[in-house]
């Protein structure tokens, strides 16, 4: 996947705290940012179970209202948009900083669902993405970047650790590139996307197995999130012009990698000891994992990404 070079990047709904050195406090594994709700990520439900039966996490509790001001952020800390929006100006810059990169990304899936929203007579309301370096305080809680990339509800922001991504490499395996972080990213905006439709409502916190509201939560998000791709290098963004100019079949297979080993059934084997307990799955197998992103990704439909249908076939 590459970035069209003279294309220009928005970095207007990016908070910027990995310079102040993140939002503090939190507890060991992050695991005081709330359960449910689409509130946790890719991996965070996952690894906030596994890491809960070691003794390090938190209770899950509901989340937390910020007054006013910028969401997000623990008292005296500030986010600094001025640097990124100097260091990130353009698709040249996207294809060779990692920042960069996902700012482009995010450029291009709001894009996307801005169009898709107002095609269908709504309106898309962009989250806040917010790059932080170790702990970051939320309205969902705190959290450390042990939890993985997360969306909260409570202030409508992304939160993620850019380290994950080496992360997903070096301790999941996965092959990484710049489609499978695209991927990790569009998932997490879907959940924005289940939040503004309300889908998010009709999952309870701590519902846990293998045909539970998170499960289907998160598998809606994978398919959402290969819808985006499906039209990733069709959507114009602000510059009036598609950022990403090609997506080859190398890049799906990446992504597809990725989804495979951020399955309930792969984490509980290789990271949680062996033994899989179908009772604790929140976010699917990664056969499931992989199935709805291609659903998503080789139909363009987001009304194909229904997992919350009667009777529907999770896979």
């Amino acid at each position: 996947m590459r970035f069209d070079e003279n294309a220009d990047l928005d970095t207007s709904h990016i908070d910027d705290q990995r310079g102040g050195g993140g939002g503090g406090g939190g507890g060991a594994f992050g695991g005081r940012v709330a359960v449910g709700g689409g509130g946790l990520g890719i991996v965070g439900l996952i690894l906030y179970f596994l890491l809960s039966q070691l003794g390090g996490g938190g209770d899950g509790g509901g989340g937390l209202s910020l007054p006013g001001g910028l969401a997000g952020l623990s008292s005296g800390s500030t986010a600094d948009t001025s640097a990124i929006a100097s260091s990130c100006k353009t698709g040249a810059q996207a294809n060779t900083q990692l920042d960069c990169e996902v700012v482009a990304d995010i450029n291009s899936i709001d894009g996307y669902w801005t169009d898709a929203f107002a095609r269908s007579g709504q309106t898309y309301v962009a989250p806040r993405t917010n790059f932080f370096n170790g702990s970051v305080n939320t309205a969902c809680g705190a959290a450390t970047s042990d939890t993985g990339p997360f969306y909260c509800p409570g202030d409508n922001e992304v939160y993620i650790d850019l380290s994950f991504f080496q992360e997903l490499q070096t301790r999941f395996g996965a092959k990484g590139g710049p489609f499978a972080r695209a991927y990790v990213i569009a998932h997490e905006y879907g959940h924005n996307v289940q939040f503004l439709l309300k889908t998010s409502n009709r999952v309870q916190a701590g519902d846990t197995g293998p045909t539970s509201g998170s499960v289907r939560l998160e598998l809606q998000a994978d398919c959402y999130a290969g819808v985006w791709g499906n039209h990733a290098t069709t959507t114009p963004t602000a510059s009036g012009r598609p950022l990403i100019t090609g997506v080859t079949q190398d890049d799906v297979k990446a992504a597809l990698d990725t989804a495979s080993r951020i399955g309930d059934d792969f984490i509980q084997t290789n990271l949680g000891g062996g033994r899989v307990d179908q009772s604790q799955f929140t976010h699917g197998t990664s056969a499931q994992r992989e199935k709805w992103f291609t659903t998503g990704y080789t139909t363009g439909d987001p009304s194909k990404c229904d997992t919350f249908a009667r009777n529907v076939n999770l896979g």
